[in-house]
């Protein structure tokens, strides 16, 4: 009777437990009765919806949409037609027409996929007429973008049809949708995109459809894209690619107190509209293969260069923080820095005479080599070998964000190079190297690379004294929080009561008669600021800047990098002080400055530039 009564209970237990599950099944999660996408017997329709608008700090409108018609196709439903007449009404070709039917059903002989992008509205009126003779194909309404302003394409982006490779790593999309491709578009295509509606269609025996599959409970509504505020002053950076006309390079500004990006200049550049329509891909093309001029590069995130003098500072507040120099500490400079027994290991000053000793403040308003090299060379030898000096210095440097991305919300960028000990272990492996090695680190040229973005950032900590915002793109998402890594405050190793030395020098580059930018000063502003000259071993030096102001609680920080403009003062210093002023005042308070700047070309240097290459390869 046990065994009776046990086996009826195991039985009654199983039984109960399958109708559970049967009745989660078919109640609660009836996810096995939708329809998938190879159902014949279900057709599925998209609904797309209005992909956000991007505005600017201001609320200037700078991205929005414009209604588009796409011709779709479900191959296994075409049936003859009139080909001729078909690709008349399209504008097209019959050997483009067998290649798209040809791409649509190697993708798919069920699933709806683009057969022909973006016809006019003009076109879409006439065809919506002749469509019912044509089975198998229908027109899709989608939304594209529209750029009301000729700016910003490289803070932007685009967006474009989606391949193969990424709708098999990314299933929500099906073969000639949308998707963010650069700039602001592809970091943050999600919250742009929105959430596509779906409506599936029951069919009969015939292939006809009949109403809403299941009295449409499994159709969804389409959820609009969020809004998205940049950071951007769009006056702003229209002014500062005014000003780079006829120019290579690239302008960061970041508002110090929050880390937002103000203005993010890279050229030579393009119109964004050229990235919208039926010619984009054509227009990509043309862009991608301009190797000369290469507008799709941002020079502001990628462009790597040697930052030259305006890295001194670095190296003078490393050398305040490990206690090697104080302001008073002076060194005699005699025209430059010998650094070895060779004739030619001798560091020039290029500001001429200016008279020892040199204490800190003269240093950096006078752009003194000797100093700066002497300051680094006691940094590395403060410790029992040269591998663990570098190896505090290269922490002290990554501290202000050089070296790595930043960790910001742009698309793309380069990390730069800040080296450490290990990394000259494997450059001299044979050698007992010492500080004199690297000596040209010291005024920024040597093995150290930055980007604008890392020395616009850097000046904005300088700026701050210390501390900083990870500098980002967008400022505001409707009905969502930023991120908390672009509101959280960062330090860097050095303490902050070493800045304030710093800063009065490189107040004193615009304010004393002998400082290197005091050409560039501006009436009424307090600007604090550091000119530099970057070697380039492929020709004419490049033209650096950064500044903050006002030099009390600034509003402002900025780098510039004027690829072969010869010397920091000469377009990267009146570029950048043009931009200060036009950003606090609202206006140009010097004209000849502006009309000299905007008239201002390089293109004869870029020529020069392009002649030698040639020369080289032929």
């Amino acid at each position: 009777m046990k065994r009776t009564g046990l086996l009826s209970f195991i039985i009654i237990f199983i039984g109960i437990v399958y109708i559970i599950r049967l009745f989660y099944l078919q109640v609660i999660n009836n996810s096995y009765n939708k329809p998938t996408l190879n159902n014949s017997a279900v057709k599925v329709k998209y609904d797309y919806p209005e992909r956000g608008y991007i505005y600017d700090r201001n609320g200037i409108l700078l991205v929005a949409n414009q209604l588009s018609y796409d011709i779709m196709v479900i191959p296994r439903e075409v049936k003859t037609l009139d080909t001729t007449e078909f690709c008349t009404l399209l504008k097209l070709d019959k050997k483009a027409f067998i290649k798209n039917l040809k791409q649509a059903e190697k993708y798919s002989t069920r699933i709806p996929s683009t057969f022909l992008t973006q016809i006019s509205k003009d076109d879409y009126a006439y065809l919506q007429e002749k469509m019912y003779k044509f089975k198998g194909f229908y027109i899709q309404k989608r939304s594209l973008r529209e750029y009301p302003i000729n700016s910003a394409p490289n803070v932007l982006g685009y967006i474009s049809e989606v391949n193969e490779s990424l709708i098999k790593k990314n299933p929500y999309y099906q073969l000639g949708e949308l998707i963010g491709t650069a700039g602001v578009e592809k970091t943050y295509e999600e919250v742009l995109r929105g959430k596509k509606g779906v409506k599936y269609i029951q069919r009969n025996r015939f292939n006809k459809e009949i109403g809403p599959y299941k009295n449409g409970i499994y159709d969804t509504l389409p959820i609009p894209g969020k809004d998205i505020t940049l950071t951007i002053d769009s006056k702003l950076q229209q002014y500062g690619e005014a000003l780079m006309i006829n120019k290579r390079g690239g302008i960061v500004a970041i508002e110090p107190s929050t880390g937002q990006i103000l203005a993010m200049v890279s050229t030579p550049t393009y119109n964004p509209n050229l990235m919208v329509g039926r010619k984009r891909s054509k227009n990509f093309t043309k862009l991608y293969l301009d190797t000369i001029n290469t507008p799709l590069l941002d020079r502001g995130l990628q462009g790597e260069y040697p930052p030259g003098s305006p890295f001194k500072i670095i190296n003078a507040l490393i050398a305040l923080q490990e206690n090697v120099i104080n302001t008073k500490t002076t060194i005699k400079c005699f025209g430059g820095y010998r650094y070895g027994n060779n004739k030619d290991a001798f560091m020039e000053c290029h500001c001429g005479t200016h008279g020892s000793p040199v204490a800190l403040d003269k240093a950096i308003y006078r752009s003194c080599n000797s100093y700066f090299a002497n300051a680094y060379r006691k940094v590395i030898e403060k410790y029992p070998t040269p591998t663990e000096g570098m190896n505090v210095w290269s922490n002290h440097v990554k501290s202000f964000g050089l070296g790595n991305y930043l960790n910001n919300d742009l698309s793309v960028g380069k990390k730069g190079l800040i080296p450490n000990g290990a990394f000259y272990n494997r450059w001299y492996p044979k050698t007992n190297w010492t500080a004199t090695y690297s000596i040209s680190n010291a005024i920024g040229q040597g093995e150290v690379l930055t980007t604008p973005i890392q020395l616009a950032n850097m000046t904005a900590i300088v700026a701050n004294k210390g501390s900083f915002y990870t500098p980002h793109i967008v400022k505001n998402i409707k009905d969502q929080e930023l991120n908390s890594q672009f509101t959280t405050l960062k330090h860097t190793t050095i303490t902050k009561e070493h800045f304030e030395p710093i800063i009065e020098g490189l107040f004193n580059v615009f304010e004393n008669p002998r400082g290197t930018a005091h050409s560039s000063k501006v009436k009424g502003i307090e600007i604090c600021g550091k000119t530099g000259t970057s070697e380039n071993p492929h020709g004419q030096d490049h033209s650096i800047f950064i500044a903050f102001a006002p030099k009390d609680n600034p509003k402002i920080a900025i780098a510039i990098f004027v690829e072969n403009g010869y010397w920091g003062s000469r377009w990267a210093g009146p570029i950048a002080s043009l931009m200060i002023e036009k950003y606090l005042t609202g206006k140009t308070i010097r004209p000849w400055v502006e009309k000299r700047m905007f008239n201002g070309s390089l293109q004869d240097e870029y020529n020069k530039q392009l002649n030698k290459t040639l020369e080289i390869e032929n």
